[in-house]
């Protein structure tokens, strides 16, 4: 994406480089045409996601993920994608955080990969519901050690008196499971599946006339519709 070029007069005053609403970008980026995608949402996701992954952006699997409680009050937070097939998107919490508990009230979930350096967004809607204790407890044996125990050592989304009480929590763990001892998978953490039931490709475009296809789910099946939006 390219920046926007400004040519000022003698008597024009500089722009405040800390003012958001002077911050723009003009894109360039090649369109988006309903012709060229993939007959499934997973499938472009795929291939957005391959380009992503291969053009050094920075966690190209990092991506929003908002939620909201019973009471409709929502919340946002940056969670990396570990997963992803015909049969959803899978990330990893704690399921007594903050947004493990919005889930179990309400399981509606958006989730937002913002590739900003390619000009491109994906757009997730849908439900979520836990995964498999046997899938999680794979998973889990995956990760390395050190965060292995650090899913036993915090808490999460709960006050904690001291950084000091944190270290030490973790501390402990480290005695008891030294470095090539099997950890278990906490009871409390494990894997949430994102079922999607509409998927939004966003493609960055001149003047702002940017490309928005939005893939639907028919009914309950697997079949998908694709509707064009207004930018």
């Amino acid at each position: 994406m390219l920046q926007d070029v400004a040519v000022h007069s003698a008597d024009t005053p500089t722009p405040d480089p800390l003012d958001p609403s002077a911050m723009r970008a003009q894109y360039r980026a090649e369109g988006l045409t309903g012709t060229e995608l993939a007959p499934s949402p997973y499938d472009q996701f795929a291939r957005w996601f391959k380009e992503a992954a291969t053009s050094g952006l920075h966690e190209p699997n990092a991506m929003v993920v908002s939620t909201a409680d019973a009471a409709g009050r929502p919340s946002s937070r940056t969670v990396l994608l570990k997963r992803f097939d015909e049969r959803g998107f899978v990330f990893f919490t704690n399921y007594g955080s903050r947004k493990g508990r919005d889930l179990a009230e309400n399981p509606y979930v958006s989730l937002l990969f913002p590739w900003h350096p390619l000009a491109r967004q994906v757009v997730v809607t849908g439900t979520a519901a836990r995964i498999g204790r046997d899938e999680t407890a794979a998973y889990f044996r995956t990760r390395p050690h050190g965060s292995q125990l650090g899913a036993w050592a915090s808490d999460q989304s709960t006050p904690v008196a001291s950084r000091a009480e944190l270290e030490r929590a973790y501390a402990d763990l480290a005695a008891r499971y030294p470095e090539g001892e099997q950890v278990p998978a906490p009871p409390h953490w494990g894997g949430v599946r994102v079922v999607a039931e509409t998927v939004e490709f966003w493609q960055g475009r001149e003047n702002r006339l940017h490309d928005r296809l939005r893939y639907e789910r028919e009914g309950a099946g697997e079949a998908w519709s694709v509707v064009r939006l207004a930018p």
